[in-house]
């Protein structure tokens, strides 16, 4: 009879405001105030890349818009994305992950998984690792992350924004449960504010009222995720870091408070949409040739359409210009939409093997 397995021992590494942190630190007249990476100084286009925990003070995050972001701080200071910058520090924070595993799983320029159930240098505790990490972070870079600690992917994701910046949080095998059934729905990775809205009106708020719910209720009212859901209430995940991992797509998309009726309407919304998957794919290092539509409208029936070009895209306005090709070709006008999104694939060969070098150079890491 074999032996029952050891449990994983996993790292959630998250830069804070990456990019911010990065733009504070290389110019002292930005410290300690509130900046935003991206979007538009006169508030008339484009969204925010990140936003310094400064700004975060006045409720500006993520991919809001620039003049939202006006609106809740007048003061704030627009800073042009250096993605050459931020992609090279990317590569020297890899360096640094690599002391200690091999095992790095990217998901962004500022987020890996690390598996380190062995680590290179023998020190046996995921905890430590974690903490030398962020130090060495630290004192050679001049940035701070946080980080989450767990025997899953799901539950290290979660526990390293449990106590940003600058954090690190433990979340052992006896305390999963127990820490699944505390948490906010809409903390639950996967779960977006559409769905946390739809499980607080059914009334279930934690992960404790989701956890008395059987399999087939879940998957009845969100389909296939429920099935995801089902299993990570329990904190049952067993997927393992992917080091190699090779993406297939990079997508954006939003769903609306209100269904949208005019085209004008839902082209505003595909403008905002192209900046932030163009600024995903510069996170990425990634151009492709295939742009595809996805368009969900108000009786939740789904449509895509898609597109092939001659040469790579990485540039906003061509993203939402072949988007708002394919809509008007959908004939939209006497339709209701709820939701819209822009994914490009077809890297192709030579963009693909450029990546992949890329990738070991520099993107690997996160």
């Amino acid at each position: 009879m074999d032996a029952p397995k050891s449990p994983r021992k996993i790292i959630h590494i998250d830069m804070d405001a990456f990019y911010a942190s990065i733009e504070q630190r290389d110019n002292q007249q930005y410290r300690g105030k509130p900046i935003v990476v991206g979007g538009s100084p006169d508030g008339r286009g484009g969204v925010v890349a990140t936003a310094s925990y400064e700004a975060r003070k006045f409720g500006i995050r993520s991919a809001m818009s620039s003049k939202k972001a006006l609106q809740l701080c007048a003061e704030v200071i627009f800073i042009h994305p250096r993605f050459d910058v931020y992609r090279a520090v990317s590569s020297e924070i890899r360096e640094i992950f690599h002391r200690y595993t091999d095992l790095i799983e990217p998901l962004s320029l500022d987020e890996a998984f690390l598996d380190v159930t062995e680590d290179k240098q023998q020190i046996g505790s995921a905890i430590e690792i974690a903490s030398r990490i962020r130090q060495n972070i630290k004192d050679e870079l001049q940035l701070t992350a946080s980080a989450g600690v767990s025997v899953n992917k799901f539950v290290a994701k979660i526990a390293s924004d449990m106590n940003k910046p600058d954090g690190l949080t433990f979340v052992g095998p006896s305390r999963i449960e127990a820490f699944m059934e505390e948490l906010a729905v809409e903390k639950f990775f996967g779960v977006g504010k559409v769905t946390a809205e739809k499980m607080k009106k059914m009334g279930w708020h934690t992960g404790a009222d989701l956890k008395k719910l059987s399999e087939r209720d879940l998957t009845l009212h969100f389909g296939k995720p429920g099935r995801f859901f089902y299993r990570i209430v329990r904190g049952i995940d067993d997927r393992e870091v992917q080091p190699d991992r090779e993406r297939k797509s990079v997508g954006a998309e939003d769903t609306f408070p209100y269904d949208l009726t005019s085209l004008e309407e839902m082209n505003e919304e595909l403008d905002k949409i192209a900046i932030v998957l163009h600024n995903r794919m510069n996170q990425s290092g990634l151009m492709g040739r295939t742009i595809t539509l996805k368009i969900k409208y108000h009786d939740f029936k789904l449509a895509t359409r898609s597109q092939s070009l001659t040469l790579p895209v990485n540039d906003s306005a061509t993203l939402a210009r072949m988007a708002k090709q394919l809509l008007a070709n959908s004939n939209p006008e006497d339709k209701k939409i709820r939701l819209l999104g822009i994914s490009v694939s077809n890297f192709g060969e030579a963009v693909a093997k450029e990546h992949k070098e890329e990738r070991k150079d520099q993107l690997k890491l996160f």
